[in-house]
């Protein structure tokens, strides 16, 4: 499956526009990444237990994003737009969203 932060795709046509579909996830950080951060925050740096965690998150969140798409009869995503929040302290959230679409010879 497709998935592209752009609203075309070049050479393609869009047969249909499906739904919007997106994808969640919340994670959870711990008290030994805390520290960890800390101590990069304190003399510089990257936080790559961070870093490892955003990844993760996104990671989840597109395919849970393509799952939903795939079960709507979707061959691609246009227009994703990846978001991230911190929930409260130790917790954070990324949300992918995009429309699901069914795109000729692809």
């Amino acid at each position: 499956m497709v998935i592209t932060t752009t609203s075309t795709l070049q050479g393609k046509e869009i047969e249909r526009y499906i739904s919007v579909v997106s994808g969640e996830a919340i994670m959870g950080a711990n008290v030994v990444r805390d520290f960890l951060a800390s101590v990069t925050d304190i003399i510089g740096g990257r936080s790559s237990a961070y870093e490892n965690k955003l990844a993760e998150g996104r990671e989840i969140a597109l395919r849970e994003m393509q799952d939903k798409a795939s079960r709507l009869g979707a061959n691609a995503v246009i227009g994703v737009d990846l978001d991230f929040e911190t929930l409260r302290e130790g917790m954070m959230m990324c949300i992918a969203t995009g429309t699901a679409v069914y795109v000729k010879d692809l």
